[in-house]
């Protein structure tokens, strides 16, 4: 008897959202897209029962992008979601397990396999931090008469059950919302910390308003906003993380509108043409996604092993100060990259800067892992989503449409369509890597991350056009087929 065999009955048990029996009406998406909104919201404010002030946020650095919340009972965000697709991803792609994602049953296979590889790492990703980073408050234990131990239990079991209700929370989204739950997480944790970035009054660390509008306040009546030099209003008074906000936001809105489009024409009905979009960005910023959180679960693996060995690097907290994880941790804004602010960011530490080769090498090294690995997982992203030439050349002839001047049969759509998509994933997932680059090594209002922000603009946008695609298949039935919808 095969692994599968063995596998496929069990996966089928797992507990799952019900499919919708017939087509979800537009305004029932809409409601069940801002109801899981607004449980988002409020699980990001449910905080940790029993966890210490002391806890370290082991993905501080990925925070945003990671879509949860820290000292919360979601802290785990979509991590466990995205690493399980990463996993699956290469194993498919790789052909170490070899599945015909156009086939419905290996389809189905792949689902339940990614779900059951999402409560594997729902638990891998909580047990670490419950050693030494997410602590327990002894007061309370003190006051319950309990163990320490104990307490460490509850707050394993509330991380589980976030985990839990993120990947149920994101399923609900996928069935009968709009998008996807991961891509909408992101856009709210983004979104909090832009507003927040922009009219936070709190005082930072030194003394001025975190948020840029109070902060420019401030200094316009004290006089200091142009007195304390060009670095000082470029980086201090936040004007560059401004700029590369509005540059990332008008860049990505362009991006998303650039696309070849072939066109297609009825068989039945003389007339009736159209075109099929193949955009810039085909795999959409989801390589970017699978990247940054490859990195950040090697950082994890780092920063464990740092406390009984330092050969991969020495952390101050969960920063990397050297050794290999440095280099391979990403690049996170102007202080991880220009040799003056990295000075002062690493005496901030206590530590000596690193020298300007190792500033330079940590830099190509990032550059590097978007770029190659932005490629390499938009490859795969396309092929695991029905969005490869195969799959796409059915649902065009499924459709009944067909591209004028070739037979009508999925061969020659076939053809026609490898000309362009695998060409174009390759040049969309490399050119989504220099973006990401970009936008990462000049950081962005509220320091919600330059691959963060790009993300969060990327899916707006795309939310946009499913939302205007959701309405066109309620008014024309007979498209929902061409969409990729069941009736």
């Amino acid at each position: 008897m095969s692994v599968r065999n063995v596998l496929e009955p069990f996966f089928s048990r797992l507990p799952a959202v019900a499919r919708p029996e017939k087509q979800v009406l537009f305004k029932n998406k809409v409601f069940w897209t801002l109801a899981i909104l607004a449980l988002y919201f409020v699980l990001s404010n449910v905080p940790l029962f029993g966890m210490s002030a002391e806890s370290i946020d082991l993905f501080e650095a990925y925070r945003a992008f990671f879509a949860g919340a820290t000292g919360s009972i979601i802290v785990l965000g979509i991590g466990p979601i995205v690493t399980a697709s990463i996993i699956l991803q290469l194993l498919v792609g790789g052909e170490i397990v070899k599945l015909d994602l156009t086939d419905p049953a290996d389809q189905a296979y792949f689902q339940g396999a990614q779900k059951f590889l999402v409560f594997i790492m729902i638990i891998l990703e909580t047990l670490p931090q419950l050693f030494g980073y997410i602590t327990p408050d002894a007061g309370l234990a003190a006051a319950l008469g309990v163990p320490t131990a104990f307490v460490t239990f509850l707050l394993f079991i509330q991380i589980v059950i976030g985990g839990l209700l993120i990947m149920f929370m994101d399923e609900v989204i996928s069935k009968w919302g709009i998008g996807s739950g991961i891509s909408l997480f992101i856009v709210a944790g983004v979104s909090q910390q832009l507003v927040t970035g922009m009219i936070n009054w709190m005082s930072g660390s030194d003394g001025l308003p975190i948020g840029i509008i109070p902060k420019w306040y401030v200094l316009i009546r004290s006089g200091d906003l142009f007195s304390n030099g060009f670095q000082y209003l470029m980086i201090n008074a936040g004007l560059l993380a401004l700029i590369s906000t509005v540059i990332i936001f008008l860049v990505v809105v362009y991006v998303e509108s650039v696309r070849i489009e072939i066109p297609l024409a009825h068989a039945a009905v003389k007339g009736a043409r159209g075109k099929f979009p193949v955009k810039l960005i085909y795999a959409s910023v989801i390589p970017m996604i699978l990247v940054r959180a490859l990195q950040a679960n090697i950082q994890l693996i780092g920063v464990i092993l740092s406390r009984y060995t330092t050969v991969l690097g020495e952390y101050s907290g969960t920063t990397p100060v050297n050794g290999i994880m440095y280099y391979l941790s990403s690049i996170n804004g102007p202080s991880d990259w220009i040799p003056s602010l990295v000075a002062q960011h690493f005496a901030s530490m206590g530590y000596a800067s690193p020298a300007l080769w190792q500033i330079g090498l940590h830099l190509l090294t990032d550059a590097f892992l978007l770029t190659v690995g932005g490629i390499i997982f938009a490859l795969f992203w396309i092929e695991t989503t029905g969005m490869g030439a195969k799959a796409t050349a059915r649902k065009i002839f499924n459709s009944g449409m067909q591209i004028p001047g070739f037979r009508r049969n999925i061969g020659s759509i076939e053809k026609i369509m490898l000309r362009y998509i695998p060409k174009v994933t390759v040049i969309g997932g490399l050119f989504i890597g220099l973006l990401t680059l970009f936008a990462s090594m000049f950081g962005t209002v509220g320091s919600a991350g330059g691959t963060s922000l790009l993300l969060a603009v990327s899916i707006v946008y795309r939310l946009y056009e499913d939302l205007a695609k959701e309405q066109i298949s309620e008014m024309h039935p007979m498209l929902r087929s061409f969409l990729g919808q069941e009736d």
